[in-house]
């Protein structure tokens, strides 16, 4: 076994040593004829000065072939395919006399011609040009263009006069050429005189309600930009003031040179002119005046179909709204006439146009409205019918999902949901789901069975607004930052995985958006009840506490009042604790029977390893508030230069506290507050969470995330319950070190799960293209956890000052990733750059040796 596994390895560097050979034997210049230069850089310079801006760049038609990390790979792939795959295999075939006769009769003279068309012959060759990039030459024609775009360019800006040529440096190196771009651009036009020109009265007068704040005024720089997003504003102005329809070509500028002025005047004259609308017919165009118009009545039609007999309807008028139905309407008028933002005797606004389709949507209980605006004969007077079609009132979705995680080769998950829409007549969304999963368990020292089950439901229910009985929230949070109320409760059940855990939750929360860009959540109740099954099976699961107390038992194990608590297991002569009868009893000793002096560093470790057992085998109840605001700037997906902020408060047991003095609550031996029997948790908790996206040009990104959480328990609690706490490593947090395997502090990974109540981590990621769909990445990650303020006492686990900073771990490495478009698959290659673990000089790159890389894998991208 170990020679074929020294066979594989020595296989594998092989192909790996080939691999590089083939790439670095690849010449750039393979494809480049002699009378011919390869483009290696651009440059541009105006007045001199170097020019980095990414908008110039661009302009530029011709762009050096793409490289990873200055290094052109998809060149050298191209490079690599045959030039004609047809000729050289025909050359091939016909080289040996007799090699085509012998295949022919071997195969058939027609299977022989396909094997030239075959992906090993012909297809391969095209496979690299596909993923690969043909070298750039230079190509003047286009050099000229890119200069006449950069003149373009410039000119926009107001430099009118601007010379400019171009220089192709091919001294360097051999058919290699760099473009240098070199532009004077001398003193920029600016704005001398401004006049206006506008044949609305109606558009006049809002006009000079807003002019003040003119993006185009005298004495400013010409600059085209300006002109384009005064035309936007002007346009949104009008649109919001009453102007229905309102045209943005509608908008003109003249720009005049007084020619009568010395020729190095650089002063421009500029008039606005706003004209009538214009209609166009089948064969005539005609003009007539803007007007501010005035809603005179606002039309809902419920469950609309376009083959409704309008005449058929019957409909009720609510709130200066005429709500349209058949034979029954079936919505609460509130909810209906709540999601509309058009109101009867108000001027027409796109932007209560656009809320309404926001909220609509929002109601989860109609597909995509369609609003008309219907304008009367005085053309001052507008007319809104808004139809609404129902989406189905029920829906159910089924899905298979396949698994992996720490504890799981591969899992199957089944899940169902049932959707009821519009449950009380007001636009609510009942949502109940049921799921399950199983898996085999890669461990097989955490269970007796060979596969783990987890089996739960959920019950979800949500409000299109803020429903707070007797209370109206409307004029705080307006239905146009579409406020929702979310109640859920859950359960699961957790069969031959750690303690086998049975979980109830409830949640009953808000949450709105003032703006596409922010969010608010309130949970008012989020309760969370978890029950421990199985809790003897608590050294079978924790294996390292496990062999800490084992590891002390040893020199006990003579002891004839201890043998119950031993046994052979392997048959090797080595005694080791019964679980669970002699880990409890070996315990009990140590604590309570005197067998270890209270002064020893035994007496302390079994100590530590039964609170630490006590901790983790307790049922939890969690009774606690939180609220959370997000910032998120990002523009669609295919933004890269966005930043993204979270900031979470939450306050757990404070109520149940409070109500200690009305209520007589039980008490364990402790002194803790019992609800149920159970302790209840109290901690403060708070979260910060920034993301940070540079585009660097050419699908080349810098990331950045740093994260900052704090638990800290309090009055019935000394230490913040497990599912509540932080842990560090994975494939989203520092992908050196495993997931739970790194910290508290400089402890070496004490315990199977290591978990505590501070958290800090930076990562840093840079993002790269290497050919089509595959792409690259750079990435350094900090940080690590501690125990603070807790029942914690390892000075190794604990943030004490200012010299624990120095605890934070290092970790850098490189990463695969596939774009499937949909989703990301990631291959993440971690290494120790510093471990505080370690001691002295093997802190820093002791995690470079052979066997030491962590390999996480993982969808879409970490942060």
């Amino acid at each position: 076994m170990k020679t074929l596994f020294s066979l594989k390895n020595h296989r594998a560097k092989i192909g790996l040593l080939l691999l590089g050979i083939a790439i670095a034997s690849c010449n750039a210049l393979k494809r480049v004829e002699e009378d011919e230069l390869l483009l290696t850089k651009n440059s541009i310079h105006t007045d001199g000065e170097k020019v980095t801006s990414e908008e110039a760049q661009s302009l530029i038609v011709q762009k050096p072939n793409s490289g990873l990390l200055g290094y052109p790979l998809r060149l050298h792939l191209y490079n690599m395919a045959k030039k004609n795959p047809d000729s050289s295999y025909q050359a091939w075939l016909q080289k040996n006399e007799k090699r085509e006769e012998r295949l022919n009769n071997l195969l058939s003279k027609k299977q022989v011609a396909r094997l030239g068309e075959s992906f090993l012959v012909k297809g391969y060759s095209e496979w690299l040009k596909e993923i690969g990039e043909a070298p750039v030459i230079i190509d003047t024609s286009k050099t000229r263009k890119s200069l006449e775009r950069l003149k373009a360019y410039y000119g926009g800006k107001g430099y009118f006069n601007t010379n400019a040529t171009y220089v192709i440096d091919s001294t360097k190196r051999k058919q290699r050429a760099a473009i240098d771009y070199q532009l004077t651009l001398g003193d920029p036009f600016v704005i001398d005189t401004f006049s206006k020109k506008i044949s609305s009265p109606a558009v006049d007068s809002i006009y000079q309600l807003n002019a003040k704040n003119s993006l185009v005024k005298e004495g400013r720089q010409f600059n085209i930009a300006d002109f384009n997003n005064e035309r936007e504003r002007l346009t949104n102005i009008f649109r919001n003031s009453g102007i229905y329809g309102f045209q943005e070509s509608s908008i003109s500028y003249e720009i005049l040179r007084d020619t009568t002025k010395a020729s190095d005047d650089q002063k421009l004259d500029v008039e606005l002119s706003i004209e009538d609308l214009r209609k166009r017919d089948e064969n005539t165009v005609t003009t007539s005046k803007y007007y501010v118009h005035t809603f005179e009545k606002v039309n809902i039609y419920a469950d609309y179909q376009f083959d409704t007999d309008e005449d058929s309807l019957q409909s009720i008028d609510y709130n200066n709204y005429t709500i349209y139905y058949k034979d029954r309407l079936r919505y609460k008028p509130k909810a209906l006439t709540d999601a509309i933002f058009i109101n009867k005797d108000s001027i027409y606004r796109e932007l209560d146009r656009l809320r309404t389709y926001r909220q609509i949507a929002n109601l989860n209980t109609f597909k995509y409205p369609n609003i008309d605006f219907v304008v009367d004969s005085t053309q001052s007077k507008i007319d809104a019918n808004i139809y609404l079609t129902a989406r189905p009132k029920y829906s159910l979705q089924l899905d298979t999902d396949v698994t992996h995680s720490n504890i799981q080769y591969a899992g199957l998950a089944f899940s169902s949901s049932l959707v009821t829409r519009n449950v009380f007549g007001g636009a609510e969304t009942l949502s109940i789901s049921a799921r399950g999963s199983v898996g085999l368990l890669s461990d097989a020292s955490l269970s007796d069975e060979k596969y783990v089950t987890e089996i739960g439901g959920d019950i979800n229910l949500n409000f299109p607004r803020l429903w707070l009985p007797f209370i109206s929230t409307k004029k705080i949070i307006p239905y146009y930052m579409l406020p929702q109320t979310k109640i859920s409760m859950g359960t699961s059940f957790q069969k031959n995985i750690g303690l086998d855990k049975q979980t109830l939750n409830s949640i009953y929360g808000y949450n709105w958006s003032p703006t596409d860009a922010k969010k608010h959540t309130i949970e008012l109740l989020n309760i969370q009840f978890v029950r421990n099954l199985n809790q003897d099976r608590f050294y079978n699961v924790y294996n390292n506490s496990y062999d800490l107390l084992d590891d002390v038992a040893d020199d006990y194990e003579s002891d004839p009042t201890l043998t119950e608590f031993f046994e052979d297991q392997n048959n090797d002569g080595d005694l080791e604790l019964i679980i669970p009868s002699g880990t409890t009893g070996f315990t009990n000793a140590v604590l309570n029977e005197g067998l270890i002096p209270q002064s020893s560093d035994d007496f302390n470790q079994v100590r530590s390893l039964e609170e630490r057992r006590v901790r983790l085998t307790e049922n939890n109840l969690i009774f606690a508030s939180n609220y959370t605001f997000t910032k998120n700037n990002k523009q669609g997906i295919t933004d890269n230069d966005f930043y993204q902020f979270r900031a979470k408060f939450e306050s757990a047991g404070a109520l149940l506290s409070a109500l200690t003095g009305v209520i007589p609550f039980n008490q364990n031996d402790s002194g803790q507050h019992l609800v149920f029997g159970v302790p209840y948790s109290q901690y403060l908790k708070t979260e910060f969470d920034y993301i940070k996206h540079w585009d660097l040009s050419r699908s080349n990104v810098i990331a950045f995330r740093s994260f900052f959480g704090l638990a800290v328990p309090y009055g019935n609690s000394s230490n913040v319950p497990f599912v509540r706490s932080y842990f560090a490593g994975g494939s989203n947090d520092n992908r050196a070190w495993n997931a739970y395997s790194l910290g508290p502090g400089k402890t070496q990974n004490v315990n199977d799960f290591n978990e505590a109540n501070l958290k800090l981590a930076f990562n840093l990621e840079y993002r790269f293209p290497i050919a089509g769909d595959v792409k690259g990445a750079l990435f350094a990650d900090a940080g690590n956890i501690w125990n603070v303020f807790d029942d914690v006492e390892n000075p190794d686990a604990t943030f004490n000052n200012l010299s624990s900073f120095g605890d934070i771990a290092l970790g850098t490495g490189i990463g695969l990733r596939y774009d499937f478009t949909y989703f990301v698959f990631r291959l993440d290659t971690g290494f120790k750059t510093y471990n505080p673990a370690e001691e002295g000089s093997s802190k820093w790159f002791g995690g470079y040796r052979k066997g030491d890389a962590v390999f996480n894998i993982g969808i879409n991208y970490p942060f």
